[in-house]
């Protein structure tokens, strides 16, 4: 889920699940690709 710094102007809504995420998204803070996360269980 992202929580993190979400928000219309990065495209993404706060609370959206990460299947949601468009394949092309990339971190507005680092500019890495979806592709390049990891999932990590908490």
């Amino acid at each position: 889920m992202m929580k993190k710094r979400a928000g219309p102007e990065e495209g993404i809504e706060p609370g959206t699940a990460w299947d949601d995420v468009p394949e092309d998204w990339v971190c507005p803070d680092c500019g890495v690709g979806k592709e390049d996360f990891e999932m990590v269980e908490i």
